[in-house]
């Protein structure tokens, strides 16, 4: 028996391990702004609607999948449930509006890499040489 535990023990360890990805905060290439998770995580809560340099920001948030669950958790320290009631309450006050939202990391990439105010997040693996990396988590 305590074979057959430490056997589920370690395959539960390994499929939570697999499930779990790096997420990249991205931006234009010409982006010169200096990024840590503190100034992200103000972005995208509406505490900060410019980059450090003073520039106009404009977030974009994926609207489902694994991307977003791994950013909230690992970048914001929310889970996404925890992300929803937050925006709710900001819009339900007048106090914000959440980021806007696109339908893929496809669309994140290219909307990033079209606009230099813009800034995103995909899956570290889908990154292309079109964006910069400012934070991977």
């Amino acid at each position: 028996m305590p074979k057959r535990a430490l056997s589920s023990f370690f395959l539960t360890s390994a499929l939570c391990a697999v499930a779990v990805a790096d997420v990249a905060v991205i931006v234009h290439p010409a982006n010169t702004s200096a990024f840590d998770q503190s100034a992200i995580e103000r972005l995208f809560l509406g505490k900060n609607s410019q980059f450090p340099d003073g520039s106009e920001a404009i977030t974009l948030n994926i609207n489902s999948g694994t991307a977003v669950d791994d950013f909230n958790s690992a970048v914001l320290g929310r889970s996404t449930a925890q992300v929803k009631s937050y925006w709710s309450k900001q819009i339900f006050t007048g106090k914000g509006s959440p980021p806007k939202e696109v339908g893929s990391e496809a669309s994140v990439l290219d909307l990033v890499a079209n606009n230099k105010n813009a800034i995103g997040y995909v899956d570290a693996a889908n990154v292309t040489s079109d964006v910069k990396v400012v934070l991977t988590k």
